[in-house]
């Protein structure tokens, strides 16, 4: 029998824990050393998956192995925003993108939602993008901040919420300070 080229037939080798680290900041680590070439690191993340048990991976049609992630396995460390149509025929509304640190380019919108969670100790936002099913990029503090900016306050259920709009879906921040201030 020939073995296949492209690993059909063949159950993937299990490398185990893989000494490959992605820091909170996005850098990637092999046995402790950054991983300095981009291309390495984009070339890493396309193979990336998330486990059922939420844990990550590195799978080619061979070999998969796991791997740490300190927090998001992407940043995003840009964000454009316009007002398109969609391409739904409906009216125009205000589309925000995303670019990671891997340099995929992400359309906030149903399918790739922005959540935002909060440290339990010091209250700061931490914010996410989703890029692909089960994996996120945290966007940065300076995108954050852009966001913040074209925010907008809506009731979602019976509170204001502060939060920015995208292919015609909202996403909420954070409860609306200015109406936490008018209720006192």
């Amino acid at each position: 029998m020939t073995p296949s080229c492209k690993g059909e037939g063949r159950p993937k080798h299990d490398c185990g824990q893989i000494d490959i680290r992605i820091a909170r900041d996005g850098t990637w680590y092999y046995k402790g050393s950054p991983i300095n070439r981009k291309e390495l690191v984009c070339l890493f993340s396309s193979v990336l998956k998330r486990e059922e048990d939420g844990g990550y991976l590195l799978e080619t049609p061979v070999e998969r192995g796991r791997i740490t992630v300190d927090d998001a396995p992407f940043v995003a460390v840009e964000m454009a925003w316009r007002d398109c149509d969609c391409g739904d025929g409906g009216p125009i509304r205000q589309c925000l993108s995303f670019r990671t640190n891997c340099d995929e380019v992400v359309r906030c919108n149903a399918e790739h939602p922005i959540r935002v969670q909060h440290d339990p100790k010091t209250g700061e936002p931490r914010p996410y993008i989703m890029v692909r099913p089960g994996l996120e990029a945290r966007i940065n503090r300076a995108v954050f901040y852009e966001m913040v900016a074209l925010a907008v306050t809506e009731r979602v259920g019976d509170k204001p919420m502060m939060g920015v709009w995208s292919e015609g879906v909202f996403f909420p921040l954070d409860e609306s300070p200015a109406f936490d201030v008018a209720a006192e």
